[in-house]
């Protein structure tokens, strides 16, 4: 004997029993959709940064290639070296042009100098050139040490200790990494005279050349503090140096 529910047409009991199946379906669906939906999403993981020691190995190897290079050199406070500002250009023979403002004997010179071979040609705001030798000059500040493969850029890079990349950021609108690393006092002091400690220097690499963009050294401290920052631009761009008319 069959059982049915009182009141039920025998025709609507398989219907009714579809929609009841379809409404926990449907509840089923949106109960996960919601679950679903709900869930947080996983940032994409950031770029692993390069290691500080081979990004400066590959850059001392670029900056060795280089037949040029531009360059700037600022100081901001009272860091106790003699140079002040300088700018100029040079190339792998040694040959540079430029302008340099340095302290001497406490007063504060500026001077345009032509190097080339072993004679530099200098002036000051007034009067026309002079010269001295090389080695009069280097006694001073040697732009030319920049590109020297013994005791340069070259050489500063490759003997940096406890490198490490810090962020991935623009120097004047270029891609480069940025590392932090100890520079010995002897290495820093053939680039920049006066230069009397270890340096913890801040170093921009490019992303694309590897050739050095940047170095910013902390120098001194209390009333004699500051850093000095040096730019380089212009890589392997033609020179041409000539000396100036007498």
């Amino acid at each position: 004997m069959h059982t049915s529910l009182p009141g039920a047409p025998a025709s609507v009991r398989p219907l009714r029993r579809l929609t009841v199946a379809l409404g926990w379906l449907l509840a089923t669906l949106m109960t996960v959709a919601a679950c679903t939906s709900a869930a947080p999403e996983r940032p994409a993981a950031t770029p692993a940064l390069p290691d500080g020691g081979d990004l400066l190995r590959t850059s001392a190897q670029a900056m060795a290639a280089v037949k040029s290079v531009g360059f700037t050199i600022e100081t901001e406070g009272k860091p106790p070296v003699p140079v002040q500002h300088a700018e100029g250009s040079l190339t792998k023979e040694a040959d540079a042009q430029g302008t340099i403002r340095m302290n001497v004997f406490g007063t504060l010179q500026e001077m345009e100098f032509v190097l080339i071979g072993d004679k530099v040609h200098f002036k000051g705001p007034t009067g026309g050139y002079q010269t001295m030798t090389r080695e009069q000059l280097a006694a001073l500040y040697d732009p030319s040490a920049i590109l020297n493969p013994d005791k340069g850029v070259s050489h500063l890079l490759s003997t940096a200790g406890t490198p490490k990349t810090e962020a991935e950021e623009d120097v004047d609108g270029i891609p480069a990494y940025r590392v932090a690393a100890q520079l010995s006092q002897p290495v820093v002091a053939a680039l920049i005279p006066g230069v009397d400690q270890a340096v913890n220097a801040k170093l921009w690499v490019d992303t694309a050349t590897s050739r050095l963009l940047k170095a910013s050294l902390p120098l001194g401290d209390g009333p004699t503090a500051g850093t000095v920052t040096v730019l380089f631009t212009d890589y392997d761009k033609p020179i041409k140096i000539t000396a100036p008319a007498s």
